[in-house]
């Protein structure tokens, strides 16, 4: 009796931790996971509808009809699961505007060598994944273009006709406009949460260093009033106590001799002290570094920063933690990148910020505002900006900023 009830509790545990496994898998999916599933659902009941159909034929259809439809609904397959479709428009545009031209292709032939709007409903599944491989415009002339295919070919077969041609695109145009539209606010939806979620990030980073900065102006302050207060008056106490030594005899003198060395020992001590407290006027940048590239899901990044050029002072710290945020803004908007390093390096001339990427690069570098706000950031503090791209070499970034005593 007690084996079975254990054996009965390691089943329900079994099946608790496949429930749990398998709703945080659902939870993980993006909306663009979502559409990508879907599509391969509808491509396989639709596979099956194929299986069936030439036995709903009155005749049964050529085998060069067969033939034809297969290798298209193949053909879209394979397109579909082609990995710049899930890279989405981290893809090269004419990589995507091909794979498109596959899919429209082929769900057209679908209706051609059916001689039935079968395929219509692969064309829905291309209209569902326009927003995300295509600018908003674009996918709007790629679906009139679509309904306007369709619209021809009812013209072209033997019962059609100008006014059922219309009709045909009317409706089509009706049914492909709903699931483009579902999947561009839901495109929209999930660019929003990720400009919210990095945007959050560099919230955190920042205020990590704002209480880095606030950590080190108070020590300053606490070390500058022990300098200056306490340290000249036991600098003062010190030389009167001299003067009184030099003045008194006997037992009174030994005891100036013995405040004077208790005056002498407690003004090191201050000093050490003073000194220690300038010695951590310094901030973690590697912290803040860390906390900013958590909030960039969308890309993988490499941060290299040595243990030993962690530790930087305030204003050279807030520097390159804002052009760290205007690489990985500019990375993930414009460069269509999916990797992207980042370092910090010591030179002989100072401290510098390395970042390149593994997009597509541009012909020419046409600076804006953050760029711009980038050099003229460094430019104050002595440093410089220099960036340099190419096609398909991605863009590289370096930040230079001087020695402290240099600046």
């Amino acid at each position: 009796m007690m084996d079975e009830r254990t054996i009965h509790e390691k089943n329900s545990q079994s099946n608790q931790g496949w429930a749990q496994s398998l709703a945080d898998w659902l939870a993980s999916l993006q909306p663009a996971d979502w559409l990508r599933y879907l599509g391969l659902i509808v491509w396989a009941l639709f596979a099956m509808v194929l299986v069936i159909f030439p036995r709903l034929l009155p005749e049964p259809p050529e085998a060069s009809a067969v033939v034809g439809w297969w290798s298209a609904a193949i053909l879209f397959l394979l397109a579909f699961i082609h990995p710049a479709i899930r890279q989405q428009q981290r893809s090269p545009l004419w990589l995507r505007i091909l794979l498109l031209s596959v899919l429209s292709v082929s769900a057209l032939a679908i209706i051609y060598f059916t001689g039935t709007t079968l395929g219509i409903i692969l064309v829905v599944v291309v209209a569902g994944v326009l927003p995300w491989l295509l600018p908003a415009l674009l996918g709007m002339a790629w679906l009139g273009a679509l309904a306007l295919v369709v619209g021809v070919w009812v013209i072209l077969s033997p019962e059609g006709s100008l006014l059922l041609a219309i009709a045909f695109v009317i409706t089509s145009l009706g049914s492909l406009l709903f699931p483009f539209i579902a999947s561009l606010l839901a495109m929209q939806q999930v660019q929003a949460k990720a400009d919210l979620r990095r945007l959050n990030a560099e919230l955190v980073a920042t205020q990590s260093l704002l209480e880095e900065n606030t950590r080190v102006s108070e020590r300053v302050r606490i070390s500058r009033d022990l300098h200056d207060l306490i340290g000249h008056h036991l600098t003062a106490l010190t030389l009167n106590l001299e003067v009184a030594s030099h003045t008194s005899e006997g037992q009174a003198k030994d005891h100036v001799d013995q405040a004077a060395a208790v005056a002498r020992l407690l003004l090191s001590d201050v000093r050490e002290v003073v000194s220690d407290l300038r010695r951590a006027d310094q901030v973690n940048l590697r912290q803040a570094l860390e906390t900013l590239t958590q909030g960039v899901p969308e890309l993988t990044i490499h941060l290299d920063i040595p243990e030993g050029l962690s530790q930087t002072d305030p204003k050279r710290a807030q520097a390159l933690l804002r052009c760290a945020q205007e690489v990985l803004t500019n990375t993930v908007r414009h460069a269509q990148a999916s990797e992207l390093w980042m370092s910090i390096e010591r030179t002989q001339e100072g401290l510098a910020l390395n970042a390149r990427d593994n997009g597509a690069g541009a012909f020419e570098l046409m600076p804006g505002n953050g760029i711009n706000g980038m050099r003229e950031r460094l430019k104050e503090l002595g440093g410089r900006l220099d960036i340099s791209t190419g096609p398909k070499l991605g863009f590289r970034v370096r930040a230079w900023l001087p020695e402290e005593r240099e600046a």
